[in-house]
């Protein structure tokens, strides 16, 4: 069975969403770990994590929401931190590609979130959008460990996160026909990726038009069986190695 470690199964994204979240074992997914990035998600995820056992929680403050109620938002996540099903910090992050004219506030916030985790000894999952030097710089000077959430870069770029102690998260990507995701991580030990649907977005091949949910996660491990030659069992409890390497739970 595999974990989705990222996803947003959240209300206002789905009219079902209860059903996807009563019945994801039954599509051999073991656990999702259910992300926050603002106020109002961050206490969805607080309220989800309590009523569903196989469902954990990150929160954490999106790069793209520093600018909505930051300071409660930074409350929350410190108040709720220690909770024994918030497992990560995140969803955390740099975005220059949305808006790049408050890089230092993002920074700022960022450095914040990360001394947060540090100090309560938390994996961080973090969002790069066309900020991977920045991160990159900010990274080198913290002792964490985490994911690079939705990785879809360079070999090169790989290389450096994987030195520094994070897995990388892959999603639907690397079903793209138009992407380059399966060279890459064809370069990469399974020793060093964790899976993600990022639902309700980047829906995998051959769905790409439905909704995503964890359900699909199988068609990414498909695709990584096949690149690694390796079968869906073993896979499997790679991942759940790497997985547990991460994540205290």
């Amino acid at each position: 069975m595999f974990t989705d470690t990222h996803c947003h199964i959240l209300e206002e994204e789905y009219d079902n969403y209860d059903k996807i979240l009563s019945n994801f074992k039954k599509n051999n997914i073991k656990r999702i770990i259910i992300n926050g990035y603002n106020l109002s998600s961050n206490k969805e995820v607080m309220q989800l994590i309590d009523k569903y056992p196989n469902v954990y929680g990150a929160i954490g403050i999106h790069p793209n929401y520093i600018e909505d109620n930051k300071v409660n938002t930074i409350e929350f996540i410190k108040k709720n931190i220690n909770h024994p099903k918030i497992i990560a910090v995140g969803e955390i992050g740099l975005d220059y590609y949305r808006n790049s004219e408050n890089k230092t506030e993002q920074i700022e916030v960022f450095k914040e979130m990360l001394e947060l985790a540090k100090l309560n000894n938390k994996p961080i999952i973090i969002h790069n959008r066309n900020a991977t030097n920045d991160i990159l710089t900010i990274l080198k000077t913290k002792k964490l460990k985490g994911i690079m959430h939705s990785f879809s870069g360079s070999i090169e770029t790989a290389i450096e996160y994987i030195k520094l102690g994070y897995k990388l998260g892959i999603n639907g990507i690397i079903t793209f026909k138009n992407s380059n995701l399966s060279e890459v991580i064809s370069k990469i030990s399974l020793d060093d990726i964790l899976l993600e649907t990022d639902s309700p977005y980047l829906t995998p091949e051959p769905i790409r038009k439905e909704r995503n949910q964890p359900a699909n996660l199988i068609y990414i491990a498909k695709k990584i069986s096949e690149i690694h030659l390796v079968d869906l069992e073993r896979l499997s409890q790679r991942l759940e190695n790497n997985f547990l390497k991460i994540f205290d739970i």
